[in-house]
């Protein structure tokens, strides 16, 4: 008898991938489907996705999704969890948006502790739009805007997204994985878990950083990026839990909308 050793989550969806070959989008978008599953808020869920290698996160997630200008995801999850704070609001995002064009609204957003799970997928490249230097690109790294590599000089030094995080009182929660061996994809669903966690008991603004592979833009086989991704991006983006304070924080789960009792009559008026 056959033995079922992979089972699709609920909420993720049978999509032909847009993604290159080797990127580990794929592999995030599972652990967030699971997540899902797991904790039970799929019908409740809105997936806020900006311009990016995440732009279609509609076509993958069985779940209620809004598209964001470029940067302005957390801007625009703030306005849905403030009108509805009964929703599950995540946000999927890349590099070049959260810390380049976005960083304005990921910082105050998180300063502010709104009630939002961030997924914040490092490549250290802008992967969609020609493979052009990111504010996480590594000292002497060549893209297409820095062709003889970056320089602290003249680009200054990467941005380490999950240590500043921890530094803003907002942030219950905040902490840096990766994706290139079954180990750290077993530590990145235990932390994409626990930021769920954070929202659903809390009602907190929790933060994954996930460092990701680019083969496309490395120009090197999946197998060389994922090695990449440990020997080199590791140094600079160290993993580990950099912040959690759910410990001292009293619960504070997320609320349950009452009905309007003035709906029925409304939708009386409509029908006449």
């Amino acid at each position: 008898m056959s033995k079922v050793v992979f089972k699709r989550p609920r909420y993720l969806r049978d999509a032909v991938t847009h993604y290159c070959a080797g990127c580990t989008h794929g592999t995030a978008h599972r652990l967030v489907a699971e997540a899902i599953e797991h904790f039970n808020v799929g019908e409740k869920a809105v997936a806020v996705a900006p311009a990016g290698c995440s732009v279609m996160l509609y076509k993958y997630f069985d779940v209620d999704s809004i598209e964001a200008a470029h940067g302005r995801a957390l801007a625009v999850g703030t306005g849905i969890k403030r009108a509805r704070p009964d929703l599950f609001v995540f946000t999927y995002q890349g590099d070049g948006d959260l810390a380049s064009i976005g960083l304005c609204e990921t910082m105050h957003a998180a300063n502010r502790g709104e009630g939002i799970t961030v997924i914040y997928v490092n490549n250290a490249v802008y992967g969609m739009t020609g493979g052009q230097m990111a504010p996480t690109t590594l000292l002497g790294q060549r893209t297409t805007t820095t062709p003889a590599g970056r320089c602290v000089d003249n680009e200054g030094h990467p941005l380490r997204m999950a240590e500043m995080m921890a530094t803003l009182g907002g942030v219950l929660y905040a902490e840096r994985v990766a994706l290139f061996d079954p180990k750290q994809i077993r530590r990145a669903r235990k932390a994409i878990f626990h930021a769920f966690e954070i929202q659903i008991k809390y009602n907190g603004f929790g933060f994954v950083e996930v460092l990701s592979a680019c083969p496309t833009n490395l120009r090197v086989t999946p197998q060389q990026s994922q090695k990449w991704v440990e020997s080199e991006m590791c140094k600079v983006f160290p993993l580990g839990l950099f912040k959690d304070i759910s410990a001292d924080t009293p619960e504070k789960p997320m609320p349950t909308l009452e009905p309007d009792p003035g709906d029925a009559d409304r939708e009386t008026c409509h029908a006449i």
